[in-house]
């Protein structure tokens, strides 16, 4: 897969999901806006899997990006859309607009996220915390975290945005 053709530096990678604290978006369009960088976003398809492994543990083109002609994804990246481009106009200014593109990737999170910010050669991969609740405690539990997989199986830079509350302001 061909590197996203921005103009200028690389772009900052931000993970993405559907019904994300809007705090993750709006450190990344920040951050984006005062570097002059664009933004990558990226959403893992987890239901998604790699099925196409050659000898050289390459996987086929198909397999890493999912059909875009499913109901379902094509309704989850376009309320993506929409939540980016809001986030990108609040956080950019006339002087730094933000370009930004969204990309839908299969597999585990964590490789997916590092192996696009390879081929773009993004200096930075921003991700958010878990939510709270009993449902994501065991799904990280079960899957893993994904900063915490990134920080510790990739070179570049990790961002991980905190979705909580302060803690003087956190009701347990």
């Amino acid at each position: 897969m061909s590197p996203e053709r921005f103009s200028g530096p690389p772009p900052l990678l931000v993970g993405v999901l559907p019904h994300q604290h809007p705090e993750v978006l709006k450190t990344a369009t920040s951050l984006a806006a005062k570097l002059a960088a664009p933004l990558l976003c990226a959403y893992v398809d987890e239901a998604s899997y790699l099925v196409e492994w050659d000898p050289t543990r390459s996987a086929h083109r198909l397999s890493l990006h999912p059909d875009k002609d499913d109901d379902d994804i094509r309704s989850v990246t376009t309320e993506l859309r929409a939540v980016i481009a809001g986030a990108v106009a609040d956080a950019a200014t006339s002087a730094t607009p933000v370009d930004w593109t969204l990309r839908t990737l299969a597999g585990d999170p964590g490789r997916a996220l590092a192996r696009l910010a390879a081929e773009n050669n993004s200096p930075m991969i921003i991700v958010g915390t878990s939510e709270r609740g009993l449902t994501h405690r065991i799904s990280e539990l079960l899957n893993g975290s994904v900063g915490l997989w990134l920080t510790h199986h990739q070179s570049r830079p990790v961002l991980v945005v905190p979705c909580r509350r302060p803690a003087h302001q956190d009701e347990a």
